[in-house]
């Protein structure tokens, strides 16, 4: 199901939602662009949070992209578990709905 050739279908929603698929990209890049945040940083941003979104084309997109930026190994397993914090905490705070009505 996740194959990265599935990515050259993005042209698909080019053609058939040319104005939309103009702005995301103007956006996506903009985004992404070095600014007050480094590139490299973004593109780490990015992977924790397509970890947590557990978007597979985009955790390959961006881990190879953080890469290019001259992001370690290091920095990326950090990163990593960076996202398996903020999940495991989105399950513990979460977990607090189920926690109504019990008693001390």
């Amino acid at each position: 199901m996740y194959d990265i050739e599935n990515l050259g279908r993005v042209k698909n929603l080019e053609v058939h939602a040319h104005k939309a698929m103009q702005a995301f990209g103007v956006f996506d890049k903009a985004a992404l662009a070095e600014g007050a945040i480094p590139r490299k940083y973004k593109e780490l941003m990015a992977i924790t949070v397509a970890l947590t979104t557990q978007c597979p084309y985009c955790i390959e997109l961006h881990t190879d992209r953080a890469r290019e930026t001259g992001a370690s190994d290091s920095e990326i397993a950090e990163t990593v578990l960076v996202a398996a914090a903020l999940r495991a905490g989105g399950a513990i705070t979460h977990g607090t709905h189920a926690m109504k009505g019990i008693q001390r």
